[in-house]
């Protein structure tokens, strides 16, 4: 298949498949006029590629899950490498997790106290001195 077919097929641009090639991810065969040839398999890298993009890999961490493929294994993630990468990326995740469950906890703190602190305004009860008057009688120095 030519480059345009294979975009369309893995739901990308021919742009992104020419870096992938760039990078050394993706390799095109040339056809007797010159144009990039593609098959099943590299149908089965770039998809495995998009895959893990949208999990949040880095292009970069894809290469042993494109390699194992490459490899002839049937699944990008059967070789050691790939594994290594998802428990790298697996840490990350709980890293974040862990930061964001800090975060949540810290808000909710600031929400309490914001809501006691508004309960408190309104229940608050005012001088009697001062309860008929408005913002501008309170103000003295003018007088």
């Amino acid at each position: 298949m030519r480059i345009g077919e294979l975009a369309e097929r893995a739901g990308t641009t021919t742009r992104t498949l020419r870096y992938y090639e760039s990078r050394g991810l993706l390799t095109a065969r040339r056809s007797g006029n010159g144009y990039r040839a593609y098959g099943e398999e590299d149908l089965r890298l770039v998809r495995q590629i998009r895959l893990l993009q949208d999990f949040g890999f880095e292009l970069e961490d894809t290469r042993p899950f494109v390699e194992c493929l490459q490899a002839g294994h049937p699944e990008g993630d059967a070789c050691p490498a790939s594994l290594e990468v998802y428990r790298r990326k697996l840490a990350e995740l709980d890293a974040v997790l862990a930061r964001l469950g800090e975060v949540r906890e810290q808000v909710a703190g600031q929400l309490a106290r914001a809501e006691l602190a508004a309960d408190s305004a309104r229940t608050a009860p005012r001088c009697e001195w001062t309860a008929g008057q408005t913002d501008d009688e309170d103000d003295w120095e003018g007088r």
